[in-house]
């Protein structure tokens, strides 16, 4: 019996000094402290995978493009990119319809938001994050007047505060609300080394009442650029025609060629900026009031279409 027990006890201890020179061996081949790996593997196996907010919390922009007013980029020979970008979100269900698309199509884009928008539409807001678009500042209040520079930068800041307190995400891309370059906003963006994007292809949606899909195609095909910068809108009013639109042109551009990117993998690209001229407040608004006085003769009296300023103007 004596035998048997000490049988056992032999056993028990070479099982476990195998053990232990298999352990130390493994310890010192692991790649870092044994127990710091542990500590990751646990870690890993108690914590939910990173969401998209949390590998992308900050959209910056090359040095050459800081503090500079970008209509488009001059790309290096044969690089045939576009970048599509969506105003005045994010706004209930179109925002949402333009995100399926651009899943259904593996299209990442770039969404310029309304703070106030982004208060009244948290969830929204993070649906558009979560996808892996990139985020840029669109204001406040969309404000088309002359501010004085206290107002300007409350506008850009509080846009910015209210998108970090939604998303987590910092952004410096700014879209001047109707591509306006001189009322305030624009210059203290500038100031604040944002990169000032406007666009190269106008959709021209914001004249919703007076156009049709197949319309929108045809502005933006008919104005793409390599480098270029496409203008939509995903919120601000009644949408369904960008979003009838949105596929066919998507088939347009990929049919001429072109691979679609975010603004900052444009700008990552390392072409030369081209910037948009300064616009003039004035002829703008004369402008407007063309428009719409064209429109009323038109659609009627009293029915005032919502008119976004082009970002050049003949003379």
């Amino acid at each position: 019996m004596l035998k048997r027990k000490s049988f056992v006890r032999q056993r028990l201890m070479f099982v476990a000094l195998v053990f232990a020179v298999c352990s130390f061996t493994i310890a010192l081949n692991w790649p870092g402290p044994p127990t710091a790996k542990l500590a990751r593997i646990v870690q890993r196996s108690i914590s939910p995978p990173l969401t998209q907010l949390e590998r992308v919390s900050s959209f910056t922009v090359p040095e050459e493009f800081q503090g500079k007013i970008i209509s488009q980029t001059t790309l290096p020979l044969r690089e045939k990119a576009i970048a599509l970008t969506f105003d005045d979100g994010p706004w209930p269900r179109t925002t949402e319809q333009v995100l399926d698309i651009l899943k259904q199509n593996d299209i990442k884009a770039t969404f310029f938001w309304i703070s106030k928008n982004v208060k009244n539409r948290p969830e929204i807001a993070q649906l558009v994050v979560d996808a892996g678009h990139v985020i840029g500042n669109h204001t406040w209040h969309h404000w088309y007047k002359r501010m004085d520079p206290a107002t300007a930068a409350r506008e850009i800041e509080d846009t910015a505060a209210q998108i970090y307190e939604t998303t987590g995400v910092k952004t410096f891309l700014f879209r001047p609300p109707g591509g306006i370059l001189n009322n305030g906003p624009a210059s203290y963006a500038e100031q604040k080394n944002y990169a000032v994007m406007t666009w190269s292809a106008d959709s021209r949606d914001w004249f919703y009442r007076r156009t049709s899909p197949s319309v929108l195609v045809n502005n933006v095909l008919k104005e793409a650029r390599p480098g270029g910068i496409v203008l939509m809108h995903d919120g601000g009013g009644n949408r369904s025609k960008t979003v009838k639109a949105l596929p066919e042109i998507i088939a347009g551009l990929r049919q001429r060629g072109y691979k679609f990117v975010t603004v900052p993998e444009l700008l990552a690209l390392k072409g030369s900026p081209e910037e948009a001229p300064a616009t003039s407040l004035s002829k703008l608004k004369d402008r407007e009031l063309k428009l719409m006085s064209r429109a009323r003769t038109t659609v009627g009296a009293g029915k005032k279409p919502q008119v976004k300023q082009p970002q050049q103007l003949a003379d």
